[in-house]
Order: C-alpha cells, then structure tokens, then sequence
C-alpha cells in the first residue's frame, strides 16, 4: 500500500495574548497603559494612548458615550480561544508572545518580578497544552503544540536583564524574546542594548523585532488626528516605517557586526525594508563609505539580511511575500503569522474563518505555488527548523 506524504506543519509565530495576570496588572493602574470595564461593553477596553484619554473621561461620565481604547475580548486572554482558532485554521503550532505595550511602563523595581511571572505564565500554558494536546476531530490536522517568546523587563538595571535571560532559557517552551523597537527608551542603536544583544545571541534565543510606539501624529495630518481615518494611516504604514527606522538604526551603529551571533525575526515583513533596503545602501555607499566615515568596512545592508535576519509573512498579498523572500535571499527565510487577535473578521464573527488569515495562507500560495515546497518551507518548516520547535 502507497504511503500517503504526512501533513505539513502549518506554524503561526506571529500570535499574541495578553495573560489573565498582565490584564490584573493593567486593571490596577490609574495611567496609561490601562484596562477599564464599562457597562456597556461586555468586554474590558485597553487604553494605550495618550490621544484616547479625552474619550475615556467622557465614556467615564457618560454612559452613551463613544469608549475609548481596544475591546480585550476573549480572543486577547483565553487559551481556549486561542486553541479553537488555531484548529479552525489548521494551524499546528503557534508561538505566542505577550503583546504591546509588553513591560515597558513599570519601574524598574517591580519589572524583574513581573516578567519572571508572565513568562512563568506563557511557559504554564505551553506545557499544560502540549501534554493534553487538543484536537479538532473534524478537520486532519496535527496535534497542537504551543510555545513562546518571552518578554523582558527592559526598565530594570541590567544585572536583572541578563537574569531574566537566564531565566527564560530555563523555560523548556521558550524559543525567543519579544522586542519592541525603543528598546531602552533610547531605540535599538543604543550602545547599553549591546550586552543584551550578546546575552540573547549566547542564549541562541532569537528577537521577534515588533513595532508599537509609531510615528509621530502630526505625519499623518489634521484628518487622521481627527479620526477620519480611523487607524488607517498608523497601522498600514507608521508600523512598518517604525520597524524600518529601527532595523536601519541598528545596521548603522553596527549592532550586527558587534554581536555577529543576534538574529532577528522582522515582523509585518520586514516593514518596508524589502523595498528600501537598495536605497539605504546606496545611501551609506554615498554619504559614509565614499566618504571614508564610520561605514567604510560595514557589511552591506542585503549580507546583514541574508545572514542574520528572517521575516514573517504577514503581509497579506502576494506581491509582498515575492519582495521579502528576494530581499531576505529565499523562501527559507520567512515563517508565516497570522496576527491574531488583532484585524478580526469585518462580518464580527470572531469564531469562524478570519479572513486576514486566508490573505496571508493565499499570499504564501500564490506567490510560491500552492503545494510547493518553498510554500510549505514559509508556512511551517522554516519555523520547526530555526526555532526548533520539538519539546526537548
């Protein structure tokens, strides 16, 4: 009898939940980041910014007001949740990751305990669910696995830094850290990021480089202050220009020739890199090379990509995945996410097909061919491989 060719692993490493203890966390504080409950919202609502404070005093005084903030509903905190839309989806192994604004607002004192606890909690979930694996007895799926990148506690000194490091490689789910783009506060070209960066590189624990903090608003215009234009402009393009700005910091000060073992994991496709990056070394060529300045000796900015950098594909088109595989040098180095919870099903059925997911699955098919083995390299295997995602 023919043995028929096994299922391949369909991997999401770009999924987010926020911890029954995170949510605790936010409840308890009376400035932004915070959670706040209304009656009128059968889910608590997280407020971020600074501009959505004027609508929470209102919604605070007026029942009918309009509420302020993101609806954290059950697909941001319930395991259960997160299990179901993965069978939904087929999607076999997910690697989750504490979402934005991470740890970033606490004081120095309390972020080395608190990141100890909410990475405890990430590696509880993964062990609990990959020892009573769940599965969808209607669809031919492999059993789920869950692990983590893990979130650190970026205001503490730095002796509590490296021991949350050590911490994390204790954690047998762990398989990377989570980072957002100011790093310290001063952005990822900060020198005091380089012990960091060495500690992590040690520690084989890759970054998951995430966007969060933005453009500046006034980029966006009188209207989009307004909210004519809902999230639009920050979401499609301040993220992806924030990541760029970031990455490219980084290659200038020469974070990836001082610490040759970091490897990056670019969310949202690289940002807008795959089609910049000619045009950032160009301009290094012209403006330090040529000119005899710091860049003289640097690697280029396409070696930095090929050789220390990998992309997810949540990009959403086929034209985008094209641009990234070119710009990362192959199918092997991008792993596909979905993003959930974020950009749920506009017809507000959260339990059924999220169709922001079908557009990432049908960007990876079309652009590498369905079936294909460069397809099934993105949509799984390249993330079994570099993340070594087999409980050891």
């Amino acid at each position: 009898m023919a043995q028929t060719k096994p299922e391949a692993p369909v991997v999401d490493i770009h999924t987010h939940m926020y911890p029954p203890e995170y949510v605790s966390i936010l409840s308890s504080r009376d400035t932004i980041p915070l959670v706040r409950t209304f009656p009128s919202s059968p889910d608590p609502r997280l407020i971020l910014l600074e501009a959505e404070l004027p609508a929470l005093e209102r919604a605070l005084q007026d029942p009918s007001a309009p509420l302020p903030g993101r609806p954290l509903t059950k697909h941001f905190t319930s395991l259960p949740h997160k299990l179901a839309f993965m069978s939904h989806h087929a999607i076999s192994i997910s690697v989750l990751s504490l979402a934005n604004p991470w740890l970033d607002f606490l004081s120095p004192a309390e972020a080395g305990p608190i990141a100890s606890q909410i990475n405890t909690s990430f590696e509880s979930m993964c062990a609990t669910t990959n020892t009573t694996t769940t599965t969808n007895p209607t669809q031919q799926q492999q059993p789920q696995k869950l692990f983590f990148f893990g979130t650190l506690p970026l205001t503490a000194p730095t002796p509590t830094l490296l021991s949350s490091i050590t911490h994390l490689t204790t954690l047998p789910h762990c398989r990377g850290i989570i980072l957002g783009t100011s790093g310290l506060g001063a952005g990822l070209d900060d020198p005091s990021l380089l012990p960091l960066f060495a500690a992590l590189a040690d520690a084989n624990l890759p970054i998951f480089l995430h966007p969060h903090y933005g453009l500046p608003p006034s980029v966006f215009g009188p209207q989009s202050a307004r909210g004519d234009y809902g999230h639009v402009l920050p979401l499609a393009l301040g993220f992806p220009m924030e990541t760029t700005i970031a990455v490219a910091r980084m290659y200038l000060v020469g974070v990836f020739d001082a610490v040759p073992g970091l490897r990056l994991i670019i969310a949202h496709a690289g940002g807008t890199l795959p089609f910049l990056a000619g045009r950032i070394e160009s301009c290094v060529v012209h403006d330090l090379k040529l000119g005899g300045g710091a860049g003289k000796e640097r690697r280029t900015v396409w070696e930095v990509l090929r050789e220390q950098v990998y992309l997810d594909a949540v990009v959403y088109s086929e034209v985008g995945v094209r641009a990234a595989v070119e710009a990362a040098g192959g199918a092997d180095r991008l792993m596909f996410g979905t993003d959930h919870p974020f950009f749920p099903p506009v017809d507000g059925d959260a339990e059924g097909e999220w169709e922001s997911v079908r557009w990432n699955v049908t960007a990876v098919e079309k652009a590498l061919g369905k079936g294909s083995r460069e397809a099934e390299m993105v949509l799984g295997g390249n993330a079994v491989r570099v993340l070594r995602l087999v409980e050891e």
